[in-house]
C-alpha cells in the first residue's frame, strides 16, 4: 500500500519535473478515454433501445426467445424472428389481470407504384403487414376511411399513403415476395403521438394476414393490455408463470420484441466492447509501461543520488509506484470526458456503416466510468512496476555509469525469454495452422503477432543496434559527419531508442496483422465466391426476397439446364464438453443437392453435396475443423429461428468463406427463415444454348413479377464481395481507434526522448557544432529510426500473415495491397519526421550556453 506521506512526496515530484512525466500522463490519458468507451457502450448494450412504436399502447409485449440462454457469457443470438404457437394467445388472455391479448404476425411488403417503383420502409427494408386488430397496440386509429372488412382491403399508415400518393378508395399494387395483388385501400391510419419512424405498415383482416405468413398456426409477438389497476409487473409474473417457454417484455424492452435488430444490436455491442476493451488495456500497459521506462532511464542519476544517500530498492519502487499512482489518476480521471466523446463517435461511426440503427442511444453513468478508471490504473501501475523495477535494483556506482553510457549487453532473463519468443511466435504463426484444425488455425497465427511484439520489445535495443549496423552507413551516405553523429548516437543510445521506437513497431505490426489479415479473408472470399459460382445467371429481388415458387417457373424456360434457389440464413453451432459448452455463428444456406454441381462448385473435399437432404449438412473445412466432427458424425446446431437440429455430416468442403460455411436442405432452411424467401434462384444454361437469348427469356419469364430481377452472375459475386465488405466495416473502425491511439503514443515517446536531449544538443554546438549540422544529424536519425522500424515492424508481422493465409485458404501468400502498405511506411515515416524533428527545434530554442547549465 502506498502511504499517504508516499503519496505527497510524488505529487510534489511531479509538479518538480512536469515535462518527465507528460508522455506517461498522455499515454494514460487517452487509454483512458478509449477503455472509457468501451464501457459505455457495454452499459449501453444492457440499458439502451430504440423507442416502441407499433406497441405504445401495449402494457407488454410477449414472444419467443431470441437467443440461446449462457450462463456467464454473452447469450448467442438466432439469426431469425422465432415464433410462438398460435395457441398461445388463449393460454395468456386466460391469465387473471389481463384485459386482452392480442396476436401480431408481420408480413413482409412492397407496394409498387403505377410506373413500376418499388416503395419500401422509411430505412430501405419492405413495409410490415399486419392484421387490423394488432393496431389496437398502437393505438392505430383511421383518421379516414375504415378498417379492412374483407380478403381484398388493406390500410396504409399515412406516412406510407403520402409517399405512394393514393387516398382512400384506390386501388394498389402489392408484393408479397415476388407475388403481387391488388387490393382496396379502406382508410388511412395514425398513431396518436406522430408517425412511424423505423418502420411502414399495412394493415389486412387477421384472416389473410395470417395466410400471408404462410405459417396460420404460429404468430410473431402477442400484446397485453392490463386490466384496470393491475401493474404490468404484477402480470408479466403471472405471464412467465403461466407460460414459461416465452418472454415477457415489459417498459423499454417491448421494442425489443418489435426490432429484431435491437436484440442483435445489444448482443454485437456487447461482444465489441468486451473484446476490444480486453485488448486495449493490454496494449494500454505495454505503451505505459515503455514510456516510463524511458523516464526511468531519463532519472538514473535521480535515482542513483537516492540509493547512495540510503534508499533502499523498496522504497525507491514505492517511490516510482506513487509517482505512477498520480499521474495514472489525472490521466484516468481527465480521460473520462474525451472518453463519452469517443463513445458518440463510435456510435455515429457504426451508424454510417450500417452496424447499428439510427436511433441506438448511448447510456452515460458512473457506473461504466468507475472500472474504466480502475482497469486503467491497473494496468499503468503494473506498467510502472515493469520499467522500475530494474532500476530500483542497481547499486548507485551501476546507476551513474548508466546514466553516463548505456549498459553494454541486455540482462540474461531479458535476452533469454526475448529469444525463446521468436521461435514460439514463428512456430504459432507458421506451423501450428498446418496442424491446428478449423478457427483455431487463423486465431494461432494472430496471436503469434503479440508473441513477435514481446520479443522486440524485450530484444530491442539489440534489434536496433542490428539495424543500425546494417542501415546506419547506407543510410547516412553523403550526409558526412552529421551522418557518422547519428550513426554513433544510434549505436550509443539503443536502449533509449529502443524504448521510444517500441511504440512505432508496435503499431505497424499491429496495422499490418489487423489490415491485411482482413484482406486475406476478403479476397479468399472474393476468389472463392467468384470461383464457386458457376451459374450463368442469378435471378434476385428489390424487396425481401424471391418467392420459392419463382424457381420452379423458370425450370420450365427453354435453354435451362439446371436451377438452384439459395435461401442464406445464420446458424447457431453447439460443440465441446457438455459442463462447458462452446457455440459459434456460421453463415449458411439452403440449397437444392442434385442440380447443385450445375449452378455451385463448393471444392468438396470429402463426400459428396448431392446427398444434402432430410437431415444431413454439408460443412466447410473450417467448420468442421472447429466444431471437430468428420464424415458421418452428428452436430448439434439450431436453425436460423433457434430450432435444434442434429444433421449427419455429408460433404465437407473448401469454399466457406464466399459460398457459407454451413450448407443444408433448401427446404428445412426456407421453413425456418423469418420471411420464407429465397435470397437468389442460380440458373444454369444448357449446353448449347446462347447465354443472350437465354437471358432474354428468363426477362420474359418473370417479367409480371415487378420486383424481381435477372441479373448476370458478376452482379451476384459483387453483391458477395459488398456484403464481406461491410462486415468487416466494424474491424476497420475498431482498427483506426487502435492505430490512432498508438500514433499518439508514438509521437509521445520519440517527442519525449528527443526533447529531453538538449543538453546533448547544447553540448555539440559549445564543442564547434553549427545549428544546420545538429538539424542534419537528427535528420539521418530519423531516417535510421523509420527505416528500422518498417524493416522490424514487417518482419514482425509477415509470419502472422502467412499464418493467416495458410488457416483460411491453404497457402503461403497472404493478400497485401501494395498501397495499403505504403500507406503504412508513409504515416511511420510522418509520425516519426514530424514527433523527432519537432521536438528537436523545441530542444533548441534556448542558447547553448543556457541550456549545458540547466537541469534534466
Amino acid at each position: 500500500m502506498l502511504s499517504k506521506r508516499m503519496l505527497a512526496l510524488a505529487w510534489k515530484t511531479v509538479k518538480g519535473r512536469k515535462g518527465g512525466f507528460v508522455a506517461a500522463f498522455v499515454a494514460v490519458l487517452f487509454g483512458s478515454a478509449v477503455i472509457t468507451a468501451c464501457g459505455i457502450l457495454l452499459e449501453s448494450s444492457e440499458r439502451s433501445g430504440g423507442p416502441t412504436e407499433r406497441y405504445q399502447a401495449a402494457d407488454l409485449v410477449v414472444g419467443a426467445s431470441q437467443a440461446l440462454p449462457v450462463a456467464d457469457d454473452v447469450d448467442p443470438r438466432f439469426g431469425e424472428r422465432a415464433t410462438l404457437p398460435a395457441a398461445r394467445v388463449g393460454d395468456i388472455a386466460r391469465v387473471p389481470g389481463v384485459r386482452s391479448a392480442i396476436a401480431d404476425v408481420n408480413v413482409p411488403v412492397s407496394l409498387v407504384t403505377a410506373d413500376a417503383e418499388v416503395l419500401a420502409g422509411p430505412d430501405g427494408t419492405p413495409a410490415l403487414g399486419h392484421g387490423w386488430q394488432s393496431a389496437a397496440l398502437g393505438p392505430f386509429t383511421t383518421s379516414t376511411g375504415r378498417a379492412p372488412a374483407g380478403p381484398d382491403d388493406v390500410v396504409l399508415d399515412s406516412a406510407l399513403a403520402e409517399r405512394a400518393d393514393v387516398t382512400v378508395g384506390a386501388w394498389v399494387r402489392l408484393a408479397v415476395g415476388s407475388n403481387t395483388s391488388m387490393y382496396r385501400v379502406t382508410g388511412i391510419a395514425d398513431l396518436p403521438g406522430g408517425r412511424l419512424a423505423r418502420q411502414s405498415a399495412l394493415f389486412f383482416t387477421d384472416d389473410r394476414a395470417r395466410k400471408l405468413t404462410g405459417q396460420p398456426d404460429r404468430v410473431d409477438a402477442i400484446g397485453v393490455l392490463a386490466a384496470p389497476g393491475v401493474s404490468a409487473d404484477e402480470l408479466a409474473s403471472a405471464i412467465k408463470s403461466a407460460v414459461p417457454d416465452a418472454v415477457v417484455y415489459t417498459g423499454s424492452d417491448r421494442s425489443e420484441a418489435e426490432f429484431l435488430d435491437i436484440g442483435t444490436t445489444r448482443s454485437f455491442i456487447s461482444e465489441l466492447s468486451l473484446a476490444f476493451g480486453g485488448s486495449m488495456i493490454l496494449v494500454i500497459m505495454i505503451v505505459v509501461a515503455s514510456t516510463l521506462a524511458l523516464s526511468v532511464r531519463q532519472r538514473l542519476r535521480e535515482l542513483a543520488l537516492l540509493r547512495a544517500i540510503g534508499a533502499t530498492p523498496k522504497q525507491v519502487l514505492g517511490m516510482i509506484a506513487a509517482e505512477t499512482m498520480v499521474v495514472a489518476t489525472l490521466g484516468a480521471v481527465l480521460g473520462v470526458i474525451p472518453g463519452i466523446g469517443l463513445s458518440f463517435l463510435l456510435r455515429e461511426t457504426f451508424i454510417m456503416v450500417g452496424a447499428v440503427p439510427d436511433d441506438f442511444v448511448l447510456s452515460i453513468s458512473p457506473l461504466p466510468v468507475l472500472p474504466a478508471m480502475v482497469l486503467c490504473l491497473v494496468g499503468a501501475r503494473l506498467g510502472g512496476w515493469i520499467a522500475a523495477r530494474r532500476a530500483a535494483r542497481l547499486r548507485p556506482v551501476d546507476a551513474l555509469g548508466e546514466a553516463a553510457v548505456e549498459p553494454p549487453k541486455l540482462g540474461w532473463l531479458r535476452l533469454t525469454v526475448g529469444l525463446l519468443l521468436i521461435p514460439a511466435g514463428l512456430a504459432m504463426a507458421v506451423v501450428l495452422p498446418w496442424v491446428l484444425p478449423g478457427e483455431g488455425a487463423a486465431e494461432s497465427a494472430a496471436f503469434s503477432a503479440f508473441l513477435l511484439l514481446f520479443a522486440v520489445a524485450l530484444l530491442g535495443p539489440r534489434l536496433l543496434g542490428g539495424a543500425v549496423t546494417v542501415l546506419g552507413p547506407w543510410l547516412s551516405r553523403g550526409s558526412g559527419v552529421s551522418g557518422f553523429l547519428a550513426t554513433a548516437n544510434a549505436h550509443a543510445n539503443s536502449r533509449r531508442l529502443a524504448a521510444a521506437t517500441t511504440p512505432l513497431i508496435m503499431g505497424i505490426i499491429l496495422a499490418a496483422g489487423q489490415l491485411f489479415s482482413g484482406t486475406t479473408a476478403s479476397s479468399a472470399a472474393q476468389d472463392q465466391a467468384a470461383d464457386g459460382l458457376r451459374a450463368d445467371y442469378v435471378v434476385t429481388s428489390t424487396s425481401a426476397g424471391v418467392s420459392p415458387e419463382v424457381a420452379d417457373m423458370l425450370r420450365d424456360v427453354p435453354g435451362v439446364s439446371a436451377v438452384t434457389p439459395v435461401v442464406r440464413t445464420r446458424t447457431l453451432a453447439t460443440f465441446g464438453s457438455s459442463h462447458s459448452p462452446q457455440f459459434r455463428t456460421y453463415s449458411s444456406q439452403g440449397v437444392t443437392g442434385d442440380p447443385l454441381a450445375e449452378t455451385m462448385d463448393l471444392a468438396v473435399l470429402e463426400g459428396d453435396v448431392a446427398d444434402v437432404r432430410g437431415d444431413t449438412v454439408a460443412l466447410s473445412r473450417i467448420a468442421a475443423g472447429t466444431l471437430g466432427v468428420a464424415l458421418g458424425d452428428s452436430i448439434d446446431l439450431r436453425l436460423g429461428d433457434g430450432t435444434p437440429i442434429k444433421p449427419t455430416v455429408v460433404a465437407l468442403y473448401e469454399r466457406g468463406l464466399g459460398l457459407g460455411d454451413v450448407t443444408l436442405p433448401h427446404d428445412l432452411v426456407l421453413e425456418h427463415t423469418t420471411d420464407r424467401l429465397d435470397l437468389a434462384v442460380l440458373v444454369t444454361a444448357a449446353t448449347g444454348t446462347d447465354a443472350a437469348a437465354l437471358g432474354d427469356a428468363l426477362r420474359s419469364a418473370v417479367h409480371h413479377l415487378p420486383t424481381v430481377r435477372v441479373n448476370n452472375r458478376e452482379s451476384f459475386i459483387a453483391a458477395q464481395s459488398a456484403a464481406v465488405a461491410g462486415e468487416s466495416a466494424v474491424g476497420l473502425i475498431l482498427n483506426a481507434v487502435l492505430l490512432g491511439y498508438l500514433a499518439i503514443a508514438v509521437l509521445n515517446t520519440l517527442v519525449m526522448a528527443t526533447a529531453s536531449r538538449f543538453r546533448e544538443f547544447a553540448l555539440l554546438q559549445l564543442v564547434g557544432a553549427t545549428r544546420r549540422q545538429v538539424f542534419a544529424m537528427m535528420r539521418s536519425e530519423t531516417r535510421i529510426v523509420v527505416v528500422a522500424a518498417v524493416l522490424i515492424g514487417t518482419l514482425g508481422a509477415i509470419p502472422s500473415l502467412i499464418g493467416t493465409s495458410i488457416g483460411l485458404t491453404r497457402t503461403l501468400i497472404p493478400s497485401i495491397p501494395p498501397l495499403v502498405y505504403l500507406g503504412i511506411v508513409a504515416v511511420t515515416a510522418l509520425l516519426g519526421s514530424a514527433a523527432i524533428m519537432t521536438s528537436t527545434r523545441i530542444a533548441m530554442r534556448s542558447q547553448p550556453v543556457n541550456a549545458i547549465g540547466l537541469r534534466e
